[in-house]
């Protein structure tokens, strides 16, 4: 039986779907985006094909975060670990 990996218990809110919105037209991509809020790049795309929050309009763009790409956990581990200790000489 294959077992599923534990759901991150992440939800995106209406107000997020606004900033997703906003970010798209932007022209973030959506792997960024999902990067972002910590989620499966497919949850962005469902918010931004009307999927789910279709009604809910973009944010303005003095309220959207700074444009991506964002540093995953893992890139901000390596950047701030050293060589010797990562493996990395």
């Amino acid at each position: 039986m294959i077992k599923r990996s534990r759901n991150s218990g992440v939800r995106l809110t209406a107000s997020d779907s606004a900033i997703v919105k906003g970010m798209r037209q932007r022209g973030d991509r959506q792997h960024d985006i999902a990067s972002f809020f910590g989620v499966n790049a497919g949850r962005i795309a469902e918010i931004c094909t009307g999927k789910r929050f279709a009604s809910v309009m973009p944010a303005e763009s003095k309220s959207l975060p700074p444009q991506g790409p964002y540093l995953t956990l893992a890139q901000r581990w390596r950047s701030e670990t050293p060589a010797r200790m990562t493996g990395r000489w």
